[in-house]
């Protein structure tokens, strides 16, 4: 079909929305004209309000747990109310489940799992006659280096972020023919208060250490890097991934 730009005023919904690398995103956006709907556990409004002011665009905060779906259409509902047209998600909400296995229990595995890919999944399926409504959408899920390198506690994590790479493809390939585009962004080591919650500060050094630039990246690096997908820049990338780690995965590990 022949390419479509879409819309400026389409928003978009950003999972994880309060922080860290989704509130990267968040920003990013919104300094490009995008409404935004921040989505997350923690409640989001001050972050909504300050992009608000800051960038002179609708924003919409809301309170939610991703994993719930019965919460998704009143979730969506509220978006489209505040925001208009949905044209895109980018679905950086994510937990690090630091059980390894051998200490691993299904409550684990699964709080995992249902919040860095199931929601991903159903999020996009709720929102599917938005995308398709206007050609030119996108999603980009935030997929990790973990995906690629792995990590003996984190085992929950490095398969959820190996199978949003999976699901990445699977959507490109269902929405390609809609004009909607769908793609994920690898994160390295970037500063965020998840990664400063589960990890020790002598890890810290250590991850700054593997990447080749030797610091860990900021939120707003990989912010950049969404905006870029989620835009008509982009216009002929879907299925794929974009890896922003300062060169970490390009050297031995």
């Amino acid at each position: 079909m022949p390419h479509q730009e879409h819309s400026p005023a389409t928003g978009v919904i950003i999972t994880g929305g309060a922080s860290g690398i989704g509130l990267a995103s968040a920003r990013a956006l919104a300094e490009a004209g995008r409404p935004v709907a921040l989505w997350d556990l923690t409640d989001p409004s001050g972050a909504a309000k300050e992009i608000a002011a800051t960038f002179t665009v609708a924003t919409c905060a809301v309170t939610i747990d991703v994993t719930d779906t019965a919460a998704l259409p009143a979730a969506v509902e509220r978006t489209r109310a505040a925001l208009g047209s949905v044209g895109g998600l980018v679905h950086a909400a994510g937990r690090p489940g630091p059980h390894p296995v051998g200490d691993l229990t299904e409550r684990r595995w699964d709080a995992v799992l249902d919040v860095n890919l199931r929601a991903q999944a159903l999020i996009a399926q709720e929102i599917l006659p938005d995308l398709r409504a206007n050609p030119g959408s996108a999603i980009v899920g935030i997929s990790s280096i973990e995906a690629f390198v792995g990590q003996a506690f984190i085992p929950a994590y490095c398969a959820s972020k190996a199978g949003l790479l999976g699901l990445t493809r699977s959507l490109a390939h269902l929405l390609a023919a809609d004009g909607v585009r769908v793609n994920a962004v690898c994160p390295g080591y970037i500063d965020t208060p998840m990664l400063r919650g589960a990890t020790p500060e002598e890890m810290l050094a250590r991850f700054s250490a593997k990447a080749p630039m030797g610091r860990l990246g900021d939120p707003a690096e990989v912010g950049r890097a969404v905006r870029f997908l989620m835009s008509d820049d982009a216009s002929f990338v879907t299925g794929t991934h974009l890896t922003v780690d300062g060169g970490a995965t390009a050297v031995d590990q």
